[in-house]
């Protein structure tokens, strides 16, 4: 039977909760938000024996970073000469090398850590679902092997192999990619955390953020944490005073529905090397096997207002369009988070006040963005070098996005009906 609940809640190793703040105390940082972010800040300035106290409104990893696919890629959606022009030559290939090395940031943490984040690193596939689709692939690979990077262009037999299906004939291979359970990786870069000395209080919601006398004052309903530094790592989740700086993103759901686990040739055939994948869609399919050998499909796109039959009727057209061979598949989970989006495709790096950081609107690439920007605050905070930072700074005026709301609204519409285009066959 069919459940509304992210499989990653029963799949993810259990920690013990953390409490509630009850006393006012003093860090040096204090961070919001539980995330990969503030996560990655937390652990990478404990390392350097920095006092850091860690407020969660809810749960560790009860935000976007627990709902992810969980594909841990490199770059952003951007091409990276579409990111030189965005940004400039310079600061454009920056970018490029930053977020490059970022799955080997994530890989790292979880060796170093002994992470059980149910990591592989065999790579991720951009599969051309179409002749535009290949030409994207083309242009991708030529300018990402350019920059020296790890990739490999899969034609004919070989990319049915990696694939498992016939239906792609073209797709872009990324070697410095792989897979995680996210709320497993966020739940142990907590107990790492942890173990460094961080203090972290869960269902300790932010309501007023002060700065008075030199220092920050982070305050919630029971207590307030008096330090120099504030990192608002909320990103997609903010809440609260703060959420001024949501007006910097438009918001996006994200869909993603789980199989049964699979065996034998049935699960041998779909991604058999257990890469992740995405398709060239307007409205983007994943594709990703879990450590039990699950099918999880997703794409961009709500729940709300839809039947509850309309996804698993898109499941099922994209299942049949990719796999059509392969008996029907029982779906066991269903679950919805949503993302900061913006039309560049470029996240934004902030300090809207001396002492303030944050960052926002990772598009979909969380994992890799969150835990690089996490450890990018970091060393800006110990070295106070700004080229720490692979992106300059934007105050929140220059980065507002007009007409969030409703950009948001005619996203989803546009998604809804490309997906109900998907289950009538009238979109391939």
């Amino acid at each position: 039977m069919l459940q509304e609940q992210c499989l990653w809640n029963v799949t993810a190793p259990s920690i013990d909760d953390y409490s509630q703040i009850r006393h006012d105390t003093e860090a040096t940082i204090c961070i919001i938000g539980g995330g990969y972010t503030g996560l990655s800040a937390a652990i990478h300035l404990a390392e350097k024996g920095v006092n850091v106290i860690l407020l969660e409104s809810q749960a560790i990893g009860s935000g976007g970073s627990g709902k992810s696919v969980g594909l841990v890629n490199a770059g952003t959606w951007a091409r990276p000469d579409d990111l030189n022009i965005a940004l400039g030559d310079t600061a454009g290939e920056c970018l490029t090398e930053a977020l490059g090395q970022a799955p080997s940031l994530v890989f790292d943490l979880i060796e170093r850590y002994g992470i059980d984040a149910q990591a592989t690193r065999a790579g991720n596939i951009h599969m051309a679902h179409n002749a535009k689709g290949e030409e994207d692939v083309d242009i991708r690979y030529e300018q990402l092997t350019r920059r020296g990077a790890n990739v490999e262009v899969l034609i004919g037999s070989k990319c049915h192999e990696y694939c498992g299906t016939t239906s792609i004939n073209k797709a872009l291979l990324d070697h410095r990619a792989g897979t995680l359970n996210p709320l497993a990786y966020a739940r142990g870069l907590a107990k790492v955390a942890t173990a460094l000395g961080v203090t972290i209080y869960e269902h300790s919601a932010v309501e007023v953020l002060e700065k008075a006398d030199g220092h920050w004052y982070t305050k919630t309903a029971t207590a307030h944490v008096k330090s120099e530094r504030v990192i608002i790592a909320t990103n997609a989740y903010t809440e609260g005073e703060w959420a001024e700086i949501t007006k910097t993103f438009y918001l996006v759901d994200y869909y993603q529905i789980a199989s049964e686990p699979l065996s034998g040739e049935v699960a041998d055939r779909i991604l058999p090397y257990r890469t992740g994948a995405w398709d060239t869609r307007l409205a983007l399919s994943s594709f990703r096997r879990d450590e039990d050998n699950r099918l999880l499909l997703g794409t961009v796109g709500g729940m709300k207002c839809k039947p509850k039959s309309f996804y698993q009727s898109w499941a099922n057209a994209i299942q049949k369009s990719y796999y059509p061979d392969l008996p029907a598949f029982k779906w066991e989970y269903e679950w919805c988070g949503s993302f900061g989006f913006t039309q560049d495709h470029i996240f934004r790096v902030m300090e809207p006040d001396e002492g303030l950081l944050t960052a926002t609107a990772y598009n979909g690439r969380g994992i890799t963005t969150g835990t690089l920007m996490g450890k990018c605050f970091a060393d800006y905070i110990l070295t106070g070098d700004r080229n720490s930072i692979p992106l300059p700074f934007k105050t929140l005026e220059e980065v507002k996005v007009a007409f969030g709301g409703i950009k948001s609204g005619f996203t989803e519409l546009g998604l809804t009906l490309y997906h109900a285009g998907q289950c009538l066959k009238i979109i391939r």
